[in-house]
C-alpha cells in the first residue's frame, strides 16, 4: 500500500528527489528479499532427501504370484460349494452370552434352508456362526486369516472348507463374490470395514441386489440414527434410500423370512 500511495502520488505530481530516492530504495530493497527467498527454498528443495523403498522390487513382484494363488484357491474352492450366507461379528463374543446364541441359532435356520455359512473362521461370532450351520448339517465355511490377536481356525469348519489367506483384500473378494445374504452381528473395527464395504458395493451396484442385515437394534441402533440424521439430513452425503438397503432385525424369524422372500423372487448367483 505505502509503494501504491507513492506510485500514486508521483502520478499526479512532480516528485522531489527525496522522494525518488526512498521510492527507488524501497524497490531495490524488495527485490533483494525476494531473491534471497527464492535462493533459500531453492537451497530447501535440493537438501531433502529423495526416500526409496527398503525392500527390493524383486520381492514386490514375486509378491504378485502369491496374490494370484490366493484369489485362484478361493475361487476355485467356493465355486464348488454353492449359495451361502456371510455372517460377520466380533471375534471376542463368547458361548452363552446373548450375541453368539442368536448367530447359533440364526446359522442353523438359515443352514436348514439349504444355504451355507460363511464365516471369518475364526473364534466368536465366527465360531457361532460355523456352529450353527454344523447343527444342522449345512455347509460351513471358514474363510480364515492369521492376525496377532485372537485369530485362529474354530472347530466348527468342515475340513475340506477351511481356506486360510494371507491378503485382507483377497479374503473381502471372496466374501463380496460369492455370499448371497451378509448379516452383520455386532462387532469391531474389522466389523464395521466389512459392513461400509458391503454397503458401498450394494449401493453402487457393483454387484448384484444382496440382501444386508443388521442384528441388533441395541447395537447398530445408534449408527443408522447417526447415518440419517447426520450423515443424510445435515450434510447430505447419501441419498435418501441409501439406508433402506439395509435392513435391522433382532430375531432369527425376521431373518429367515426376509431371505425366504427374497429369494422367492430374485436369482442364486454369484454377485460379480
Amino acid at each position: 500500500m505505502y509503494a501504491q500511495r507513492r506510485f500514486f502520488s508521483f502520478a499526479t505530481k512532480k516528485p522531489t528527489s527525496s522522494q525518488l530516492h526512498n521510492f527507488t530504495l524501497y524497490n531495490f530493497t524488495t527485490l533483494q528479499i525476494h531473491r534471497f527467498t527464492t535462493k533459500k527454498m531453492k537451497e530447501q528443495l535440493t537438501n531433502i532427501k529423495l526416500r526409496d523403498w527398503t525392500e527390493t522390487r524383486a520381492h514386490s513382484s514375486w509378491q504378485v504370484f502369491k496374490i494370484m494363488a490366493e484369489f485362484v484357491q478361493g475361487f476355485e474352492a467356493l465355486a464348488k460349494i454353492g449359495p451361502c450366507i456371510s455372517i460377520f461379528g466380533s471375534a471376542r463374543t463368547q458361548p452363552g452370552q446373548k450375541y453368539y446364541e442368536l448367530t447359533v441359532e440364526i446359522a442353523k435356520r438359515l443352514a436348514d434352508e439349504g444355504f451355507g455359512i460363511i464365516t471369518g473362521g475364526g473364534p466368536g461370532i465366527m465360531e457361532a456362526g460355523n456352529k450353527g450351520a454344523g447343527l444342522a448339517g449345512g455347509r460351513s465355511v471358514g474363510l480364515n486369516i492369521e492376525l496377532p490377536h485372537e485369530q485362529g481356525s474354530n472347530p466348527f469348519i468342515d475340513t475340506d472348507k477351511n481356506l486360510n489367506f494371507d491378503y485382507f483384500f483377497v479374503r473381502k473378494v471372496m466374501f463380496a463374490k460369492y455370499s448371497q445374504g451378509f448379516i452383520m452381528m455386532p462387532g469391531g473395527w474389522g466389523t464395521m470395514d466389512e459392513f461400509f464395504e458391503v454397503a458401498t458395493l450394494i449401493q453402487t451396484r457393483k454387484f448384484t441386489q444382496t440382501p444386508m442385515i443388521c442384528m441388533g437394534s441395541d447395537y447398530w441402533g445408534g449408527l443408522f440414527e447417526w447415518m440419517r440424521k447426520t450423515m443424510h439430513e445435515k450434510f447430505g452425503n447419501i441419498s435418501p434410500g441409501d439406508l433402506d438397503l439395509i435392513k435391522l432385525f433382532d430375531t432369527p424369524d425376521e431373518v429367515v423370512n426376509y431371505l425366504h422372500e427374497f429369494y422367492t423372487h430374485n436369482k442364486l448367483q454369484p454377485n460379480f
